[in-house]
């Protein structure tokens, strides 16, 4: 194959209708890089016998050894087609550019897919044959569905139906209409659901536009213009059905017939579509080659006598195969059999040779002699079926260009970022317009920040073919002549001075005195990283030496200049993406994939690049991405290495588009991961690239929860007055007491409060900025940035969806109380005595005020009447009443809730009932002054309250919420029970066993093949894997996904006490307490004091009886 140079991929970059952004997406496994190398394998980077075997975009060792990919890596390619403008026009040559980024199937890396995707247009996604829709194909259509990616389908390693499953064509063809069913059903589901909200939506329009009128009508006391205003509502509120109109379902499905369905093998390096076996069968059947692209797929059949095509009901009972098994299947098995079938598997040599005769090829003939049949095999299809040419065209094809796909993707893209409406018109229409010149505003977003060796750089790499300097061949002789003397002198027992020696002399006689100070070792000399951004540009020409703003993730265009206040960053550099290698660019237009440098310090892992910050539009506001769950605590072998090993974790930060650095109030420095893979992937990179120093990890650090329920058997209230969770605490001075309640919140409503975090946040914000714009200032950027970095987010999930406006979020959460189905009554007026949420304010607990005054400020309040109430209390007043308490009663409420009294893990579904605030100040301190009071009493205040909602919490039966993981295993039955083993030993629960349609690879020997659905915990997990694997012999592999919080129903402070129990269990307890064993190991590592823990049981065992 010819090499084609990067100056040719330049200048076809201006072209935006030759250009197709395309990703690679697909499961583990199922063939993404092996595809790509036979793409590469056309612009001569690699060799087509290579291709398959190489993995190119593989960079990494640890992605070779383990044979998947860990990281998004893209490379621009080249292909030209001879096209005809019409029938009877000449075919001209055309070229075309395709950017192609491959990414990881592994559920560890979906971080990189969602990065991935966000830069293209459209997608080639893959599916086994063999063993069909798995996880995480659905996780990259849902994909593809969110990004309004175009995708094209592949079902790959076509192969394993004839060596594997030794299927014959008429079942492979069932097998593959089952498979695209499947593909479809994926696809409808996405439809549908879509389709349900933008109907709820619909109604809930249509019903505020009848209330509107409704309520104007009832405004006008005129009979007459209440008519006339009615007849004018009623033919708006009409024209709103109208314009809900039922949304075509056709093109999102796959359909061999509409040419967006290829069939692949990529291993073997051949592909085709219905569209190419049309074009060949089109002269030899007489048949009009549109009509073969609808009948060549299906239930059509071809009449041997009359050469035409018939449907299934005029079949008259004759048995004949469809067109597909009869005219495409049939061919291609019949070739495999020629090469690898027969009696040893040796082939037939005369069916081969007639079977290059029928086609037309030529083969030569070393390989017709050759012993190995899969070199036979794969050049009779390079030559027959090649696999780029067939994928490739349908990309050309099928899958729009940057313009064509800007103008249908980028005002649903816009509408959907933060702030949408104060986008400017003129950046609004650049990007759906597709504006390249100079003066149409630079909108560019970077997805992610990759770190390249400094070596690896353009400017730092030699071109190809260019001759030594005379001083860098003085340089590279020295460096040699170094070397060589050193390994003499070790070799001769010397010492290593010798070597110092010789470079001292070396440098004197040769390179001048300027050598003399360079170091003696090569090696010794440092490769720093740097950060380059994965980025494309929509909108506007972008040229090395520009100056862009960088607008962080959290930017609206509502308030430009709020902080952190986006900084202009100056281009240094621009890299055309070439797989392992970086090409140098000085400008590049609008709908390219490129890399681009300067902006380490300015973006941390993603954002987005804009010429003008007033009206520029935030792409990155939506992550799609899932959160880190696995923090491990990290400190160096050496001491001295910590600030190497900080600065380290400050570069994989920000090149890893998951992994997130943190630094605990005990001061260990914490790196969260998404899984096992992810974390052991990243402590490669610290260690080899970011730190270069040796680094030790701790155990996992895995999240819980805790939180209290009425159970059945309970010890009885600790003060026999006052009602369960009832406490009574007094400060230290006896100069304040406060009475409170905890009780357990619904399970509905501790739901329903997790799941709408960002509502409450919201609104808490809004309630902030209200109070402050009463006081007059607005200096409240530090209480945000406290709220929004305060460690405690490794575990919340993040809901992208609808955030409800107050009045919704109210009225949901009145229906989420009326589900309580015991203490109705305790819940009846709750929702408007609620003063906090928490803990950080937005989590799933609650502060009421339940006093008779109502003290305290109201959290789901209107804003009009919460200025009125927080205006009321003075603070000029000299006199502490119970209302001056109020904000640090609520601080308590947060320091309580963040940190639980079991194992100091937050809190989640409780209510914390104030009911009374008593101040005794004795009448001899009544003269001194307030604030001395006020500061006395305030930490006092905080510590009681704090205590309080502990020692109440404590009166319930307390229970530990396990972090879990949803894990999907497929595996045939002779592992199964296995596989079940394994999961009942880590204290998993089985949800759902279903025999799965498709045939999976372990099911070789003809066994059934099962999917699996289970939970495991987040802690039970490590080494989950390796051991199925082990266990199974290879055939199962799970997936974990993380799936929330799961409570495991164990008091961690149970012993038995009735008479049955302590006959069953004795006064010890011989069962273990699973929740207890938990609570102490997070008591443990946080150096907290464990109950119960014995050093020594048996003392005479401890001695030493020898003499």
């Amino acid at each position: 194959m010819p090499v084609v140079n990067p100056e040719k991929l330049v200048s076809l970059q201006h072209a935006a209708e030759g250009i197709r952004n395309i990703c690679v997406l697909a499961h583990v496994d199922h063939g993404k890089t092996s595809l790509t190398d036979a793409l590469i394998a056309t612009n001569g980077i690699i060799s087509p016998k290579l291709a398959g075997k190489i993995r190119y975009l593989d960079s990494r060792p640890d992605e070779q050894l383990r044979g998947i990919t860990m990281e998004s890596s893209a490379i621009s390619l080249y292909f030209s087609l001879m096209r005809r403008a019409n029938a009877d026009a000449k075919p001209e040559q055309k070229e075309y550019l395709i950017n192609l980024i491959d990414s990881p199937g592994h559920i560890d890396f979906s971080s990189e897919v969602s990065t991935a995707s966000r830069l293209c247009d459209g997608a080639v996604v893959l599916v086994d044959a063999v063993e069909g829709v798995c996880s995480q194909t659905v996780t990259v259509l849902r994909q593809t569905w969110i990004e309004k990616l175009k995708p094209l389908l592949v079902i790959n390693k076509m192969d394993r139906l004839i060596t594997e499953l030794k299927m014959s064509p008429t079942e492979a063809y069932t097998h593959l209409n089952k498979l695209l069913e499947q593909v479809n059903a994926v696809m409808g589901s996405f439809f549908q659901g879509e389709r349900m909200e933008d109907d709820l939506k619909w109604r809930e329009k249509v019903e505020e536009r009848i209330n509107a009128a409704a309520a104007k009508v009832s405004e006008r006391a005129d009979g007459s213009s209440s008519t006339v205003f009615e007849n004018g509502d009623s033919i708006d509120t009409t024209s709103t059905p109208a314009e809900y109109e039922e949304k075509n379902d056709e093109d999102i499905y796959f359909a061999p017939e509409k040419n967006n369905v290829i069939f692949s093998s990529a291993i073997d390096g051949w592909a085709f579509t219905i569209k190419q076996f049309a074009g060949l069968y089109e002269r030899k059947l007489g048949i009009k080659r549109s009509v073969l692209e609808k009948v060549l797929w299906g239930d059509f059949y071809l009449d041997p006598k009359t050469k035409r095509v018939l449907g299934s009901k005029h079949l008259k009972g004759r048995h004949l195969k469809p067109m597909f098994v009869q005219l495409v299947l049939d061919n291609i098995w019949a070739v495999y059999e020629a090469i690898t079938g027969g009696d040893k598997g040796k082939g037939d040599p005369t069916m081969v040779e007639k079977i290059i005769k029928s086609l037309s090829i030529n083969i030569p003939p070393h390989i017709l002699r050759s012993r190995d049949p899969h070199a036979l095999l794969t050049a009779i299809f390079a030559a027959w079926l090649p696999l780029s040419t067939a994928l490739l065209v349908s990309v050309i094809e099928y899958l729009p260009s940057p313009a064509s796909a800007q103008a249908a993707r980028m005002s649903d893209l816009i509408e959907n970022s933060p702030g949408a409406d104060f986008v400017a018109p003129e950046v609004r229409d650049a990007m759906t317009n597709f504006k390249v010149s100079k003066d149409s505003p630079v909108v560019a977003y970077v997805s992610k920040m990759v770190a390249i060796p400094q070596s690896e750089l353009p400017e730092n790499k030699r071109r190809g073919g260019s001759a030594l300097s005379a001083e860098e061949a003085r340089e590279l002789a020295r460096k040699k002549r170094v070397e060589i003397a050193r390994v003499q002198a070790i070799a001769n027992g010397g010492n290593s001075d010798v070597g110092g020696l010789t470079d001292a002399l070396s440098g004197a006689a040769i390179g001048g005195p300027g050598d003399q100070n360079s170091p003696p070792d090569s090696e010794s000399k440092e490769d720093p990283e740097h950060l380059i951004g994965f980025a494309r540009l929509y909108s506007g020409t972008l040229s090395v030496g520009d100056s862009v703003y960088v607008l962080p993730p959290k930017f609206t265009p509502a308030k430009p200049h709020a902080h952190p206040e986006p900084q202009k960053a100056t281009i240094t550099a621009l890299y055309l993406l070439m797989g392992r290698g970086l090409e140098p660019l000085m400008h590049v237009p609008a709908g390219v994939v490129f890399g681009i440098g300067g902006l380490t310090g300015h973006v941390l892992k993603s954002g987005t690049l804009c010429s003008q910050l007033s009206g520029s539009v935030n792409l990155a506001g939506v992550n799609m991405g899932m959160r880190p769950i696995v923090r491990v605590a990290l400190e160096p072998v050496n001491p001295s290495d910590l600030s190497k090993m900080i600065a380290g974790l400050k570069m994989l930060e920000q090149s890893d588009p998951c992994a997130e650095y943190e630094v605990l109030q005990s001061g260990e420095h914490v790196i969260l991961t998404a899984g096992e893979l992810h974390l052991e992937r990243c402590l490669k990179d610290l260690r080899e690239r970011f730190a270069k120093c040796e680094i030790q990890q701790g155990e996992p650090i895995v999240p819980y929860r805790e939180s209290i329920v009425a159970a059945a058997e309970m010890n009885p209230p600790r003060d026999k007055d006052l009602p369960r969770g009832t406490v009574v605490g007094v400060t230290t001075s006896k100069q304040a007491s406060v009475r409170l309640r905890v009780r357990p919140l619904p399970a509905a409503v501790t739901e329903f409060l997790g799941k709408n975090a960002g509502a409450i946040k919201r609104l808490y914000s809004e309630r902030r900025a209200e109070e402050e714009g009463k006081r007059g200032n607005g200096t409240d950027t530090p209480t945000r940035q406290i709220a929004e970095h305060d460690g405690m987010e490794e575990a919340e999930t993040i809901e992208t969806g609808h955030v409800l406006s107050l009045v919704e979020f109210k009225e949901q959460l009145r229906h989420a109380f009326a589900e309580a189905k015991t203490e109705k009554e305790a819940w009846k007026g709750v929702i408007e005595q609620i003063t906090a949420f928490g803990p950080r304010r937005v989590g799933p607990n609650i502060l009421v005020d339940a006093t008779r005054s109502s003290i305290c400020s109201k959290a789901l309040q209107e804003l009009s009447s919460l200025g009125a109430h927080s205006a009321s209390p003075a603070p000029s007043n000299p006199t502490i009443t119970p209302s001056t308490f109020t904000d640090k009663i609520a601080y308590a409420f947060q320091l309580a809730t963040a940190q639980g009294p079991l194992c100091a893990e937050p809190v989640q579904g409780i209510a914390v009932f104030l009911e009374d605030v008593t101040i005794s100040i004795p009448a001899e301190e009544e003269n001194s002054a307030s604030h001395d009071r006020l500061g006395r009493l305030t930490g006092e205040a905080i510590k009681t309250v704090r205590d309080s909602v502990r020692q109440g919490f404590l009166d319930w039966s307390p229970r530990m919420l396990l972090a879990m993981y949803s894990c999907e295993i497929q595996a045939s039955t002779d592992v199964l029970g296995r596989v079940y083993a394994v999961l009942t030993r880590r204290g998993g629960t089985i949800l759902s066993e279903t025999l799965s349609d498709t045939i999976s690879s372990a099911s070789t020997t003809g066994s059934q093949t099962f999917t699996i659905s289970a939970l495991l915990p987040v802690a039970e997990s490590f080494g989950f894997s390796d051991e199925i694997r082990k266990r199974s012999s290879g055939s199962a592999s799970p997936q974990l996904r993380f799936a929330g919080f799961q409570m495991l129903d164990e008091d961690p402070f149970w012993v038995p006490f009735t008479e049955d129990e302590l006959e069953d269990l004795g006064e010890k307890g011989d069962r273990e307490n699973v929740a207890k064993r938990y609570m102490d190991s997070v008591r443990q590592r946080k150096g907290m004091l464990v109950q119960g823990k014995m050093l020594v049981r048996d003392a005479e065992k401890q001695k030493t009886l020898k003499r």
